[in-house]
This record gives structure tokens, C-alpha cells and sequence, in this order.
């Protein structure tokens, strides 16, 4: 199952199952991520091996493991580094589970409240999959039973889910899309981000403090295993794939002097005489309003004026050729118009929707081309034309030979393709081995085939670029994390070593220096006291609203100090390991923004963006408590542990 998602969005037909797995997700974060797992009771009353009990519906272990992998790898197509440890442990498996109940526990209230998803409705949406419709445009039923077939899913699945969030979409999205906040509301927000507040802020530079004696053997050893993680290099992929871009089909795409002879007299009538014209024109109701215009217009008032004056908008075509503009108007109004000359004034002429009134502004006469002077032209298309074909065809009859299961080698072979084999490179496309590797823009697509991909996969047909040229990718060997042997990195550890040594001697200085500041001493005189060339401290005053304003965030120790009570000190260290911040808050000004309607209007602003969210997440938590939710954190504990690998297989 995982390899199948990993290779899905590949594949011609794979969009309709990443249709569906995308569509949960986006769903689950329009609407807001809803609930936590706080609401959630015990596992009483959960039968087996299931994980949680929603209403009359259970969610069983599988069920929560399968939608916790399709999910991480959703989210891996945009953080190709993302590994399933990383996902469980930044919260991503309790984000599953809670989404996965929120959809259960809204589609049994749905249902309890007399909603319905028709068949009908499920059907458009399968058969509005752009990769199930067939030659004709339409869906075509074959392919989709073919997919299913394919995947190992059945109708059954796949209806169930598009019903299950369509029934959750249509409870959720009219709250999700709330703005509407009372100026009374908005008014404390408001005056908060008014609010001034003065500090002084001293720092401890680790590069000042010394770091005592030399690291042993031992040291290093000790602090090697502490980080190990530091000194491991992520899995590496070798990926083997060959190119295909229009060069490789260049000679078979030079049109013959036939081709573009053929091509001109076929497209003759583009090539031939014709004449453009600038046209502005009204349309009117009545026939004598029409007249009144067309007079003005010949007595010198532009027609643009003129409609104006009606309570009318003239309209203005540039460049327009006579069939075009009959497109536009009438076959009548053609004629009369471009057989007047320059600037004539046309009409009234009746048209299907009243009467109209011309003006010609401009002609242009536009001279035949001959076959010589468009040749270049001609050529240019077919041979953009030929060359797509090319690779169309060249592409297809790979495409059968992987579905027949060709080896990369085979279709290297059958193709007389120039194979490349890479070194072993992370996710983002540069070596480790190699210092001054850097990624390749042009290998990107095919290193994220390559991580997508499981050991025993078969070749994938990647795009590059937007030439219509692809490429042939196999995952060639898997090369798993693993830490560099301590003899091999000593020189950056010993260089760590070093660093962490001054930053817990900075940090223990800068404990000192708060000691002395907590008993009333001032900053700048504590730290004079350290015997150290310390910079000196300086004053700092901001509002909270800065906090806010910086797209970056605000700086953390300025964050600080407004998470602070009036005259005390904290430590705080430096975003960078750079050293040490000592932080001590002088003054608060409260602000008030009463009467401030700018203040009031902005919080106002920004409170609509999120109050839709926060009415859906008390709308859900509401369902699930009405609902009733409970779960089995044995059973939780076990997949969890499976998908870090540390449960036996089954579990």
C-alpha cells in the first residue's frame, strides 16, 4: 500500500486515488484541524484491536495505520525529507486519528440530522476526475474499473470516502468561512497591541567566555554518542535514469519541404490577403435612440461620447478581420461596416439585440504572404509539432513496456538510451561525500521519484521541464541513515565540542549576572562585574502589535520580554548558540483603543481570518461530544510503535 502511494501521482491513472487522499487532508485543514485529542475518554467499551470508538462507528488499527501513511506521504510531495519518524513525533499520527474520528463523528451527525449524499452526487464527482475520462473526453467506466483493479480498491471504498467528507464539507465550510467580528469584541484585542513596553537587554557572548581545557578522547566519545544524531548522514538513493528531451528526437523532427507545402496550402486562407479594422460601436434599444446617436456621431462627437450621453458604453475592437467581427455582432453588420471606409459612421443596423451604431476608426491592408516568406514560420511549427509527436511515441511504447513489467535496463536496451547512474544522494539532491556538491534544478523530479519509490519498484516515466522531455527513473540501491564513524568526523567534533563548552560557560556567567540582578543591581553593572570585555547593554522599547508586524516573528528576545511581569529578569539563549541574553523589564504602558477606529478595524481584521476556524473546532468538538468518542490508548501505543518500527509486524 505505501509503495503504491509513493509511485501514485506518476502514474496516468494515479490521480484519482491522490484526488481523494489530498481532498481528507485539504478538507481537514479547511476545517481547522479539528479538535484535539483532550475531549477524547478512555478505551472502555472498545472491543479487539481497535484504537477508538466514534458513536456506533469503529476505527480500527489498520484503518488508522493505512490513512497515517497515505497522509505522512501527502506531505511528503512537499518535504521530501519527511520520514514517518518525523512525522509520528511532531504530531502528525495524533493529527490522523483526530481527523479521522472528526470525519466519522460529522457524518454520523449529518445523518442524524436527515442530510443525505446522493449516489448522484458521488458519481459526478469520480467522473469528474480529468484521468478517468477517455478518448472522448467522457468518463469512461472501464478505466476506472481498471484502476480499482489495479490498486486492490474497490467502488465501495472509494464512495464511502467522497460521501464521508462530503458530509463533513457540507457541515463545516459555511462556519469555515465566517469574518464577521463586533468592534466591541475586537476592542480588548485592539488595546492589547497598543501596549508599550521598556526592557534592557545585556548579552554573554560564548566567543568571550573561555571554554577551559582540551577535550580528552573520552570527552569526544561521550559527546559523539549524546549527538549522534548530528554526525548522521540521512538515507541516500542511487538513482539510474536516462533522458529523453526533444535533441534526442531533433533529426526526426525537420519538416520535408512537402510537409510545409502541404501545411501552407492547407492554412491558405491565414496567409492570404486580408484587411483589419478598428471598430467602436454601441448597441441600442430602440431604433430612435440609435439615430440620435449615429447623428451626434457625424456631427463631430466621438461615439464613445455620445453613448455616454445615452447612458450607454461604447465597446472598441482592434485589429478585427470581418468573420471575426460577424462572430461578434451579425453577418449585416459585417458587411456595412467593412465596405464603409475610414472614418464612417455605420448604422442604425438591427441586430438581434437592437440596434447598432460603428464608427471605423482605422483600416489596415495586410499583403499576402508567399510560401518563401512564411516558410521559417511553418517550419518552426511543424517542427515543434513532429517533435512532440516524437516524444509522444517514443513515451507511449515505454509505457507499455513498464506495464508489462520491463526492467530499466531492458527499456535502456529495447530505447538504445544513454543510462546515468548518480551517486548516493539525500533527498534534496546533493552528496554528502562531496563537500561542494550542490543539487542539479534538472534532477530534482527525478531524486523525489527516487525517495517515492520502495526497493523491488519497478521504472517510473518522470516529466522534466516543459518541452514535453521525460525521463526513465529507477531506484537504483538504498543507502540507510547511518552515523559517520567517530574517526571520520573527529575534527567537527572536537570543533563541537569546543563550542558547547563555551556556551554552557556563557551560560553559567550569564546565570551569575541574572543572580546579581535579581537582588537589585543594575544590568550594566552586573555584568562589568564578570571581569569580562562584555558589549554594553541597551534599552529597548516596542509595542506589541511589532510583535505581529515582522513576517519573519518577532525576535525571541523581544518575544520574551513581553511574556514578562514588570521588573524581573530572565535568561534567554541567542537563536544561533551564539551565547546568551539577560533580560529584565522596566515599565508597561496598558494601551486603550477606545475612540482608535484604525487599531479597532485592524484587530477586527485580523481576528476574521481565524474566527471561521475557531467556530468550526467548537462546532466539531460539540458533534464529537454529542457523538461520543472513546479510545484505546494500548491500541494507539501499539501502532504508533509499528509505524516507528518498533512493534512486530501485525500489531
Amino acid at each position: 500500500m505505501l509503495a503504491f502511494f509513493r509511485r501514485l501521482t506518476h502514474s496516468k491513472v494515479g490521480v484519482i486515488i491522490t484526488f481523494l487522499v489530498l481532498g481528507v487532508i485539504a478538507l481537514a485543514f479547511a476545517a481547522g484541524d479539528v479538535t484535539g485529542l483532550s475531549s477524547m475518554t478512555g478505551g472502555a467499551g472498545i472491543t479487539g484491536g481497535d484504537v477508538a470508538k466514534v458513536g456506533k462507528a469503529d476505527v480500527t488499527a489498520n484503518q488508522l495505520k493505512t490513512q497515517a501513511q497515505t497522509e505522512m506521504e501527502g506531505f511528503r510531495q512537499q518535504q521530501p525529507t519527511l520520514d514517518m519518524a518525523t512525522f509520528v513525533n511532531q504530531g502528525g499520527f495524533d493529527g490522523t486519528l483526530d481527523r479521522i474520528i472528526s470525519s466519522m463523528a460529522l457524518e454520523q451527525f449529518g445523518r442524524a440530522q436527515g442530510m443525505v449524499v446522493s449516489k448522484r452526487a458521488i458519481d459526478g464527482q469520480i467522473a469528474s476526475i480529468p484521468a478517468l475520462q477517455g478518448p472522448t473526453g467522457k468518463f469512461d467506466e472501464n478505466l476506472y474499473r481498471q484502476v480499482l483493479a489495479q490498486r486492490k480498491l474497490t467502488d465501495a471504498q472509494i464512495r464511502s470516502d467522497i460521501e464521508r467528507d462530503t458530509f463533513a464539507q457540507q457541515l463545516t465550510l459555511p462556519s469555515n468561512g465566517a469574518t464577521q467580528v463586533a468592534s466591541q469584541l475586537a476592542l480588548p484585542y485592539a488595546s492589547l497591541l497598543l501596549e508599550k513596553r521598556t526592557g534592557t537587554i545585556g548579552f554573554i557572548p560564548a566567543a568571550l567566555v573561555p571554554a577551559g581545557p582540551a577535550p580528552s578522547d573520552a570527552d569526544l566519545n561521550t559527546f559523539y554518542q549524546r549527538n549522534i544524531a548530528r554526525y548522521t548522514v540521512p538515507e541516500r538513493r542511487v538513482v539510474r535514469y536516462a533522458m529523453i528531451t526533444p535533441e534526442a528526437v531533433k533529426a526526426q523532427a525537420v519538416p520535408t519541404d512537402a510537409e510545409i507545402a502541404k501545411t501552407y496550402q492547407q492554412d491558405s486562407a491565414r496567409y492570404a490577403a486580408t484587411e483589419k479594422r478598428d471598430i467602436t460601436q454601441v448597441v441600442v434599444a430602440d431604433q430612435a435612440g440609435a439615430a440620435a446617436v449615429a447623428a451626434k456621431v457625424k456631427g463631430g462627437t466621438s461615439l464613445a461620447d455620445a453613448a455616454r450621453a445615452a447612458g450607454l458604453e461604447a465597446s472598441t475592437q482592434t485589429g478585427v478581420e470581418k468573420a471575426a467581427y460577424a462572430g461578434t455582432t451579425s453577418a449585416q453588420v459585417a458587411d456595412a461596416v467593412f465596405a464603409a471606409a475610414s472614418g464612417a459612421v455605420i448604422g442604425p443596423v438591427r441586430t438581434p439585440l437592437g440596434w447598432t451604431v460603428a464608427k471605423v476608426d482605422k483600416i489596415e491592408k495586410v499583403a499576402a504572404r508567399s510560401l518563401d516568406q512564411v516558410r521559417g514560420e511553418i517550419a518552426a511549427a511543424l517542427g515543434i509539432q513532429k517533435s512532440a509527436e516524437a516524444l509522444s511515441a517514443i513515451h507511449d511504447k515505454i509505457d507499455d513496456s513498464l506495464s508489462k513489467n520491463a526492467t530499466f535496463d531492458e527499456v535502456i536496451a529495447d530505447q538504445k538510451l544513454a543510462a546515468v547512474t548518480t551517486p548516493a544522494l539525500i533527498a534534496s539532491g546533493i552528496n554528502p561525500d562531496d563537500p561542494a556538491s550542490k543539487p542539479d534544478a534538472a534532477l530534482t523530479p527525478l531524486v523525489a521519484a527516487a525517495f517515492q519509490a520502495a526497493d523491488g519498484d519497478g521504472p517510473q516515466l518522470v516529466q522534466v521541464g516543459t518541452d514535453g522531455g521525460f525521463a526513465v527513473v529507477a531506484l537504483g540501491r538504498v543507502v540507510h541513515s547511518a552515523p559517520r564513524p567517530l574517526a571520520q568526523v573527529r575534527a567537527a567534533v572536537l570543533k563541537d565540542v569546543t563550542a558547547d563548552r563555551a556556551r554552557q560557560a556563557a551560560r553559567r556567567v550569564a546565570g551569575e549576572v541574572l543572580a546579581r540582578i535579581n537582588k537589585g543591581m543594575p544590568i550594566q553593572q552586573s555584568l562589568a562585574q564578570t571581569k569580562l570585555p562584555m558589549p554594553p547593554a541597551r534599552t529597548l522599547t516596542a509595542a506589541r502589535a511589532q510583535l505581529a508586524a515582522d513576517p519573519r516573528g518577532a525576535p525571541p528576545a523581544l518575544a520574551l520580554m513581553f511574556s514578562m511581569a514588570p521588573n524581573t529578569a530572565k535568561t534567554l539563549a541567542a537563536p544561533d548558540d551564539s551565547g546568551w541574553f539577560v533580560i529584565k523589564l522596566d515599565s508597561v504602558q496598558s494601551g486603550n483603543a477606545t475612540g482608535n477606529d484604525a487599531a479597532i478595524k485592524a484587530a477586527r481584521g485580523n481576528i476574521a481570518r481565524s474566527v471561521g476556524r475557531e467556530y468550526v473546532e467548537q462546532f466539531a468538538k460539540a458533534v464529537r461530544a454529542d457523538v461520543g468518542v472513546k479510545t484505546n490508548p494500548a491500541a494507539l501505543a501499539r501502532v504508533r510503535a509499528d509505524l516507528l518500527g518498533q512493534g512486530a509486524a501485525g500489531n
